[in-house]
């Protein structure tokens, strides 16, 4: 049998704080082969990034290492020196972080960045090191490598960021290459030419992986073998097709129930139940038992054993039982609830015509205006009440702005909103504010929008005050908790401050407080990017149970194509600034007319195997707002460009209720 190029071995890693040990990772074994790669998945808080960088000895300063072995070729990392390891680090064994803007240095160019593992690794000087840095960044797909390393981290785009921190990672050619969420943050066109890289560097260089995420699509489409955490622990390992064809242990079952589907539209997703416990704790018992439908006495009892089970095992005590857990433990909570599609009214509650959005571009000493970002340019869009528009499309197409132009936050260049037949923007500022209730905004990162100093009480009653919603405080007091009880979170809440929640509970937070001043459009700004699919799922029970409830409007601004397919009613998608297509769900997602829309969603993981799926892959970068191509925005990266296209902007199309501007279905004279 091979012996495997990397072998953790029952690791333990406490941090102390405050007089408490946590234990962040308990017995945690795995191993990788050469040339595989191997998926850890779990939730936030699981321990998953703590077992990576422990590998590369990277923890911080209040984490010690327990006990355990981490063998790599053989070599036992946990005993080397320091000064050994920096032989290791960068060269043998490299890491992609998760957030490529805080792990680059802002200060140096690219060029410098790449360069210094190939001077400190392989001694490459001058001329070498160049033709080095330069094949390194051809490698991972970036156009124009002679100018880009030159450019400094703001100066480019996430994915672009996000492939210099692979060039650099792979720039001595590591055997083993730690990538954590590595497309997190990133669209899925972009996502998808980053996947399919990292496929192609390891079946050229025979490297291992060990590529940590939440999203299980990546998984199928990049995994060999898949191991899932849990609160510290490893709870199940198995190959990647009988991982998902039969999930053994409850907790992996639960993340599998949690994913939005288009087929789930009608139901209420499955929710986990519950936070991750606390890590300060001795557990007597099986540490999932708090959140689990199958719990028997048992689990409460006993830590349950590693039962093995062909190629890999679970940690489950109805495993030591029976052969298996069955998938029903899974559904037990898809009650059979039934989400009615909303007809919405006649007229829109919403209609926005030929919007605007540019921003002046000035330079010199004087900074006269010498252009302008069209961050966006000529958008009109409709949302009856009861009803959910998601705008979809790339970071930079402009639907942020969008978003924020509606609700009259970004002045608008030019175009028509109109709320409830109203044109806000021949509103003045007092009359602006008397109507600010009835449209709201989430943002997408609930932890930066929430003051910090405020405790959660006094956050939802700013905006009560401000809009004079509630005749005296304790009416406002009446509603805050009515509104946290509302959002799942509880009355007892309230005195708490931001930082002791956790994301989705923080989410929770946001939606509270623009549901205090009874709105009727919310738009959410990428409500759940940033989470775990099982509070995603809390998250899109609680939007889609208050539309109900409320007669609430949603434009939902997101780039996770699944989400849109449970949620929304219709879907625009956006590109540099213009809306491309846009029409019903079912109709747009099944069968995609305009060639963006369909590069989009070719690029969407799917964790069922498709024959003869093809991902589309588009050439080039989004390009500048500041300077768009002339004619179709799109054409310079359209695989079916004709020379029309780049002359003049495509007129409408109508197929039914599906509008596309593209001219592959335009009469042209």
């Amino acid at each position: 049998m091979t012996t495997p190029l990397l072998q953790i071995e029952n690791l333990r890693i406490w941090f102390e704080a405050s007089g408490q040990t946590v234990r962040a990772v308990d017995e945690v074994s795995f191993e990788i082969a050469r040339g595989e790669t191997f998926a850890l998945l779990g939730e936030s808080g699981c321990g998953k990034s703590v077992t990576a960088l422990s590998i590369l000895r990277l923890l911080a300063p209040a984490a010690r290492i327990a006990g355990g072995r981490i063998v790599f070729d053989g070599q036992d990392l946990l005993a080397l020196p320091e000064v050994a390891m920096r032989s290791v680090r960068g060269s043998r064994i490299a890491m992609i972080f998760q957030e490529p803007m805080t792990s680059l240095n802002p200060v140096l160019s690219v060029a410098q960045q790449i360069g210094e593992p190939l001077a400190l690794h392989k001694s490459l000087r001058g001329g070498a090191l160049q033709k080095r840095m330069l094949e390194l960044l051809d490698a991972v797909g970036i156009p124009d490598p002679a100018r880009v390393s030159q450019a400094y981290p703001h100066q480019l785009s996430g994915g672009m960021k996000q492939r210099v921190m692979i060039a650099i990672a792979l720039a001595c050619e590591p055997e083993l290459l730690i990538a954590d969420e590595p497309t997190t943050a990133l669209d899925v066109t972009i996502q998808a030419q980053v996947l399919a890289l990292l496929r192609e560097l390891q079946r050229k260089t025979g490297m291992a992986m060990l590529f940590i995420t939440h999203d299980l699509g990546v998984v199928s489409e990049m995994a060999h073998r898949v191991g899932v955490m849990y609160a510290g622990e490893m709870v199940e390992t198995a190959p990647r097709d009988a991982f998902f064809a039969a999930p053994r242990h409850p907790y992996s079952q639960k993340l599998f129930a949690s994913l939005p589907r288009l087929d789930k539209r009608d139901t209420q997703l499955t929710v986990i139940k519950g936070n991750v416990p606390r890590l300060d704790q001795v557990f007597t018992g099986c540490r999932f038992v708090e959140r689990c439908d199958a719990a028997i006495d048992q689990c409460r009892e006993a830590a349950p054993p590693w039962v093995a089970l062909g190629e890999g095992g679970a940690r489950c005590h109805l495993l030591d039982q029976e052969a298996g857990v069955g998938r029903q433990v899974s559904e037990k909570q898809d009650s059979g609830f039934r989400i009615r599609d909303s007809g919405g009214e006649a007229t829109p509650l919403l209609r926005v015509a030929d919007i605007r959005v540019h921003f002046p571009v000035r330079k010199g000493f004087l900074q006269r205006v010498v252009g302008a970002v069209k961050a966006v340019d000529g958008v009109s869009l409709a949302i009856p009440a009861g009803r959910t528009l998601a705008l979809v499309g790339e970071s930079g197409c402009g639907k942020t702005t969008v978003g924020k132009g509606i609700l009259q936050l970004a002045p608008l260049t030019g175009g028509s909103v109109q709320f409830e037949g109203q044109e806000l923007t021949s509103l003045n500022r007092d009359q602006l504010r008397s109507k600010r209730g009835a449209f709201q905004i989430i943002f997408q990162d609930p932890f930066s929008s929430l003051d910090p100093r405020m405790v959660i009480a006094e956050i939802l009653e700013e905006g009560m005050r401000a809009l004079h919603v509630g005749a005296n405080a304790p009416e406002r007091a009446q509603r805050i908790d009515r509104m946290l009880e509302e959002v799942g979170l509880g009355a007892d809440t309230k005195y708490r401050y931001p930082h002791e929640f956790s994301g989705g509970q923080r989410q929770r937070i946001a939606i509270a407080r623009a549901l205090a001043v009874n709105p009727r459009l919310i738009v959410c700004d990428e409500p759940t990017s940033a989470l775990d699919v099982s509070v995603q799922a809390q998250i899109l029970n609680l939007l889609r149970g208050l539309q109900q409830a409320h007669q609430l409007s949603y434009l939902f601004i997101t780039h996770n194509i699944s989400v849109v397919e449970y949620l929304a009613h219709d879907v625009a998608v956006m590109y540099l600034g213009r809306i491309v297509e846009h029409g019903p769900v079912e109709t747009v997602l099944s069968a995609p007319k305009h060639p963006y829309t369909q590069a989009l969603l070719s690029a969407v993981p799917v964790i069922e195997k498709v024959s003869g799926r093809e991902v589309i892959h588009l050439q080039g970068e989004l390009p500048s707002p500041a300077n768009p191509p002339s004619g179709c925005h799109f054409h310079p990266r359209c695989p079916r460009a004709m020379p029309v296209c780049s002359e003049r902007y495509p007129d409408e199309t109508v197929f039914g209720e599906q509008v596309v501007r593209c001219y592959l279905y335009s009469q042209i004279a």
